[in-house]
């Protein structure tokens, strides 16, 4: 009896696995957020629980576990086992990326075209956003344009994909490799999901990998082992080729695959009716604008005054992880859509934003405290005490309690209500040493960003003690002047139930507007080259291309080594 229910289990297991691997690419998984079928949104992966904000796997580890088992069963990676495909003047096809066929590629191919079809015509259909900016980029820094397709298999051109290895956007940077290309990441930024920004730094990357090896097979290897793995791999079997390396056990499955993955991305990308792709909707090509605003401004707010919805503005901004402007810079360049410009400018000076405190409940069960819920809800107690008419802590299981929220609206004012807004209450704040602005904003229950804006301030850590802030509450009657002491809420002899402030943000105007057409000086100086960088990196960022810079300082290669000094001349 257990010989034959052992029998039944293992059928039911192997049933199981083969149905698991020929779903993977079409399966339609339910998720918290709507996301594309085969996509699964990270709610921990961003400060940010907006859905447009929130990061996406980039690939799940059924597809992986199939693509691998598939290439494991292709056998012995040979350097002579697969045919060089050379361009001629009669094909209408070209590549410039080293096209090899072998049955590791060839394993490829029918992955695409079979098991994951509907993710593969996906990504054939986001292509159209990208491609045009990524091949401009790549001929402009002198790398085959085919290498646009790395970022297909990367991320399936997905700004906000993440792995489980924690590699981040278009072009999966590991956050250390990506400041090491000057991506900036912090608490309000990931530039490794600026569209532009990553491909700048992937091409600099890339273009360091061909200088060291040569050769681009093993430069995409690298890209994903890091150079220093094929270097020594390389080095150990005595081998001058990718093919050569990938034969032996020394590299990952999950590295090797690389290679002939993208070689059949690419055959299948640039011929895709040949493979059976029919019917694509090529995305438009990524274009903006850019208008330079202050920290904390929200990207609802940047929507509002160019009249587009929010999921455009977002789409535009990936970079920003809580859906603002950093809190740290005293103004940032947002990115909104092309022929906006004007009347964002316009419309800027109108804004007011709009803070209100909303209540929801809370049932008091058995075991809750006073301070476990002050924790959950982000609240001091003397606050929640006052809102529920408490006297003492004790709390009875089965009571409702009231809890306050802050939550923020835009608007455009129109000509005149500026007055009636600046008659709003005024309550003044006088920082007191040791408090910080998040501490001040969760003592009056309105956003730090907002506190930032009202004030004018350049940074959310320009503030010292004894200086005033300004905080404008509806339906306090007065101006007042108010000092937090320590641990304390305010004392505000009343909490009204809808608790307003309203002020227009006019001090936008002190930061200067500017598009994505000014123009930047560069002065005639020299650059020594530092740890990390590459001459396209140096050209890009002194608005040069890399063919002044050889011209200028008599280079015969883009090799450079850290410490010797460029020329830098205007141009």
């Amino acid at each position: 009896m257990f010989r034959i229910s052992s029998i039944l289990f293992q059928i039911l297991w192997v049933s199981l696995t083969l149905l698991a691997l020929t779903s993977c690419g079409n399966q339609n998984t339910t998720v918290l957020y709507p996301l594309p079928s085969g996509e699964i949104a990270s709610p921990v992966s961003s400060l940010s629980t907006d859905p447009e904000l929130l990061l996406i796997e980039a690939e799940t580890e059924q597809c992986l576990t199939e693509e691998l088992e598939i290439l494991r069963r292709t056998g012995t990676w040979h350097p002579d086992n697969g045919e060089l495909v050379v361009n001629t003047k009669e094909e209408e096809t070209t590549y410039d990326f080293p096209i090899v066929i072998n049955k590791q590629v060839e394993a490829y191919l029918d992955i695409f075209q079979n098991r994951q079809k509907k993710t593969f015509h996906r990504w054939l259909e986001r292509s159209g956003k990208y491609l045009p900016m990524f091949q401009k980029e790549l001929r402009d820094a002198g790398l085959p344009e085919d290498l646009a397709y790395l970022a297909m298999i990367e991320s399936g051109f997905n700004q906000r994909a993440y792995s489980r290895a924690k590699a981040v956007g278009l072009w999966q940077f590991m956050k250390g490799t990506g400041k090491q290309y000057n991506l900036r990441i912090d608490q309000y930024v990931d530039e490794r999901r600026h569209a532009e920004k990553s491909t700048r730094a992937a091409i600099s990357f890339l273009s360091d990998l061909y200088a060291d090896f040569g050769d681009w097979h093993l430069a995409v290897a690298g890209y994903n082992a890091g150079p220093g793995k094929i270097r020594r791999g390389l080095k150990r079997y005595k081998a001058d080729d990718f093919w050569s390396l990938a034969q032996h056990r020394y590299l990952r499955l999950e590295t090797k695959r690389y290679v002939p993955k993208l070689i059949a991305a690419i055959l299948i990308a640039k011929n895709p009716e040949q493979y059976g792709f029919t019917d694509i909707k090529y995305q438009e090509p990524l274009k903006y604008e850019t208008l330079r605003v202050g920290p904390g401004f929200s990207l609802d707010a940047v929507a509002l005054i160019c009249n587009v919805d929010s999921k455009t503005i977002k789409k535009l901004n990936q970079e920003l992880k809580t859906g603002k402007t950093p809190l740290n810079k005293s103004h940032y360049n947002v990115q909104i859509p092309l022929g906006t410009t004007e009347l964002a400018k316009a419309n800027l000076p109108r804004l007011n934003t709009v803070v209100s405190t909303g209540y929801k409940t809370h049932i008091i069960r058995k075991g809750d405290s006073l301070s476990k819920i002050c924790k959950r809800y982000n609240i001091n107690k003397t606050t929640l005490l006052k809102i529920n008419n408490l006297r003492s802590n004790e709390l009875l299981a089965g009571n409702h309690l009231r809890i306050p929220y802050s939550t923020t609206r835009y608007r455009l004012i129109n000509k005149g209500e500026e007055q009636r807004i600046a008659a709003n209450d005024l309550l003044l704040h006088t920082i007191q040493p040791g408090e910080t602005l998040s501490k001040i904003a969760r003592a009056y229950n309105v956003p730090v960003s907002l506190i930032v804006n009202w004030n004018g301030l350049k940074s959310v850590h320009k503030i010292r003690a004894g200086q005033q802030l300004a905080l404008y509450i509806e339906g306090a009657g007065k101006t007042v002047s108010i000092t937090i002491k320590k641990d304390r809420a305010p004392r505000i002899t009343t909490i009204p139930d809808t608790l307003s402030a309203i002020i227009t943000l006019a001090e936008q105007k002190k930061y200067p507007v500017t598009d994505s057409t000014s123009q930047s000086v560069t002065r005639i100086s020299w650059y020594q080259v530092r740890q990390g960088d590459s001459l396209w990196a140096i050209a890009r960022k002194f608005n040069l291309s890399t063919k002044q810079l050889k011209a200028w300082n008599k280079l015969k290669s883009n090799r450079i080594h850290p410490g010797i000094k460029l020329k830098i001349r205007n141009v």
